[in-house]
């Protein structure tokens, strides 16, 4: 009888995955999975790779057949995320370019707080631990958080840029108010994750940071 990865290679034409990728992949995500609680709550730096392979009951010479190191474990837990969040801000860059009026400008922004929700909601572990430890010094396992932070920077001050092309924003510096929306967007998303409950509906809430943001950036 076929197992139900090989039934759905089948179902979808794909080429069976024999058993030792399946086994491989399996430990993958099981080292994932042990690591992941243990950085949220007690931070990357602090977590060792005995804490982590005893989380995930695996032997400790495991952990080095999958992964070269913690830093390599932390990037593989941030691949699937980063590719999401940078998608979402590369498509409302895009969109603040092909604008051409106000009310575009703002189906643009709140296009990427809608697309942005989700990723909040359905990621909270990764998310949190992202909005943990992006501020922290780039060195060791931290590195990968810091690089994400950056690209989520850079292509931040991109849209603000496209945003500006059109005329429609006060002649404040990008980059502040780039920082500055970032900073309350972290802020929303944290409080939200903590369960600190001053917001129980992030999508609205991004909304509406939104209309507050620009509405103060905009040229009267």
């Amino acid at each position: 009888m076929l197992d139900s990865d090989n039934q759905n290679d089948q179902n979808t034409g794909a080429k069976p995955e024999g058993k030792r990728a399946r086994n491989r992949r399996r430990r993958l995500q099981q080292l994932r999975d042990a690591a992941l609680p243990l950085f949220v709550e007690s931070g990357i730096e602090r977590v060792t790779i005995d804490d982590i392979v005893q989380g995930a009951g695996v032997a400790k010479g495991s952990f080095y057949r999958y992964y070269q190191d913690k830093e390599d474990l932390v990037d593989a837990l941030f691949a699937p995320i980063s590719e999401q969040l940078l998608a979402a801000l590369d498509r409302g860059r895009t969109a603040l370019a092909k604008a051409t009026a106000w009310p575009e400008t703002m189906g643009a922004f709140r296009q990427v707080a809608f697309d942005l929700a989700p990723i909040v909601i359905q990621q909270r572990q990764i998310v949190l631990l992202y909005l943990q430890e992006n501020r922290a010094p780039a060195v060791g396992a931290r590195r990968p958080v810091r690089r994400l932070a950056k690209a989520i920077s850079d292509r931040a001050l991109s849209m603000t840029h496209a945003a500006r092309a059109h005329g429609d924003f006060h002649d404040i510096d990008p980059a502040v108010s780039t920082l500055a929306v970032i900073g309350a967007v972290e802020r929303l998303a944290f409080d939200f994750l903590s369960d600190e409950g001053l917001v129980d509906n992030p999508a609205s809430a991004a909304s509406a940071l939104v209309l507050l943001i620009l509405d103060g950036l905009r040229r009267r």
